[in-house]
């Protein structure tokens, strides 16, 4: 049987070089499935769940459709590809996967995202960008400020349309595709096609052909879950030191943004280095702590909902739910950090007595097979899952190290390194939770 290449889809050689030399040679499902129809073009509407491909699903066809005669046809604060996603960590990620196979076909790359000065987004906008990922908030903003052009754009690209209709976008995301042209190609890759997708579906593609790679709803066969009941508190903050002391990489998941934060430090106070993701922290902070959690100098990520979606790692073999999320949609997303791209991965959802009921519920929405079990942390199954475990680390030398990536961004950023950097609070400076905070600061918040 012929093997499958990027190649022999008809993916440029440029762009398929990359992909080799960053180890991809053979295309995923949703990938292979799509590229066709892409490539030539065609309006596609792309089913299936994160961490199937389909970041180079929608990428390699927006750069591939864009590269002849970039450069002439580049014009300030006119970009001629667009790509909407619902976060700024999202955001990242796309512009990241995208600009190692957009490079060698000459596709300039820039991000939009709130949470930062739109002064160098501006700055980036002026030079000349040929694709635009953005956050829809930001991006409407520099829309109503005439600071972004999006007459050009020949091919936009919705990325987890779910998640932005969950969040409230879709009114902002309507605004933003009546400034773009009718007849320009658009890619539109979901989850689900509810909350009003549907209609965005209806009203903006063009006969889309749809291919629908591994629904949200279906098992995943890499992933394993488990709920491990305890009976008490006590027990469940044992239990959860454990399940965060393995040598792999895992994110547990907390309702609230204090919770996570309060979370980071205690693990970071044991000697197991836990960096925090949530709404509270600045976007410096944020990529302080994703750049610890991905270069393994933190093997923790302690994680409100904003992450559930909007970060792509791989080889994160543990996912735990500290508490049962309030909904499946929440409880799926969350579980799909791990057993990404073939690799296998376990999911562990923690449950006292008294959320018994709201487990079960959770468990027959979502459509998973797991039978409680209480445990401790020393029982069999908790060993098997935590495997070899990781050597503590003194909290001294995880804050001076935190210190020393703080000084090294700032200084990069043009900034005056602040003296004492790592005695400050922590959840503004991208500490994580290894130092201590100063005062008590405002009343936490308690969304997500």
């Amino acid at each position: 049987m012929t093997t499958t290449t990027f190649a022999s889809l008809g993916v440029p050689a440029p762009i398929a070089k990359a992909l080799a030399q960053d180890g991809k040679t053979a295309p995923f499902p949703i990938q292979r499935d799509t590229l066709e129809d892409t490539l030539a073009g065609r309006d596609v509407l792309g089913r299936g769940r994160t961490g199937s491909g389909k970041t180079l699903a929608f990428g390699i066809p927006l750069v591939a459709n864009l590269a002849v005669g970039a450069t002439a046809k580049r014009r300030p604060r006119r970009p001629r590809g667009l790509v909407l996603a619902p976060t700024r960590e999202l955001v990242t990620q796309i512009a990241e996967a995208i600009s190692y196979i957009a490079a060698p076909m000459g596709i300039r790359v820039t991000t939009i995202f709130g949470g930062v000065s739109q002064k160098r987004q501006e700055e980036q906008l002026a030079r000349g960008a040929d694709i635009v990922v953005a956050a829809p908030g930001r991006l409407d903003d520099l829309m109503k400020q005439r600071a972004i052009d999006l007459s050009g754009v020949e091919i936009t690209v919705l990325d987890e349309a779910d998640h932005m209709a969950d969040m409230g976008f879709l009114p902002v995301v309507t605004r933003i595709l009546n400034a773009t042209p009718k007849q320009g190609q658009r890619l539109l890759f979901s989850a689900t096609l509810d909350n009003g997708v549907d209609k965005i579906v209806q009203r903006y593609l063009h006969e889309p052909i749809l291919h629908s790679v591994d629904p949200v709803e279906s098992p995943v066969a890499q992933m394993t879950h488990h709920v491990f009941e305890v009976s008490g508190k006590a027990e469940k903050d044992e239990l959860i030191v454990a399940l965060a002391s393995g040598t792999g990489r895992r994110i547990l998941f907390t309702r609230m943004k204090h919770q996570a934060k309060k979370l980071a430090k205690q693990l970071t106070d044991r000697g197991i280095p836990a960096v925090e993701l949530q709404g509270n922290l600045s976007q410096n902070a944020r990529e302080r702590n994703l750049a610890e959690f991905k270069s393994g100098a933190a093997k923790v990520l302690v994680a409100t909902d904003v992450a559930a979606r909007g970060i792509h790692i791989d080889d994160v073999e543990l996912v735990v739910h500290i508490d049962p999320p309030v909904e499946h949609k929440a409880y799926l997303h969350r579980s799909g950090r791990t057993a990404r791209a073939g690799a296998e991965g376990a999911v562990v959802t923690i449950c006292l007595p008294e959320q018994r009921g709201e487990m079960r519920a959770l468990l027959r929405s979502a459509k998973i097979k797991a039978t409680p079990r209480l445990v401790r942390r020393d029982d069999p199954a908790v060993v098997a899952l935590v495997g070899e475990v990781s050597a503590v680390v003194d909290p001294a030398v995880i804050a001076r190290r935190r210190n020393a990536a703080l000084t090294e961004q700032q200084r990069a950023s043009g900034q005056r390194p602040a003296r004492n950097a790592n005695k400050g609070n922590q959840s503004q400076r991208g500490g994580g939770g290894g130092g201590r905070s100063r005062g008590r600061g405002k009343a936490p918040s308690r969304t997500r």
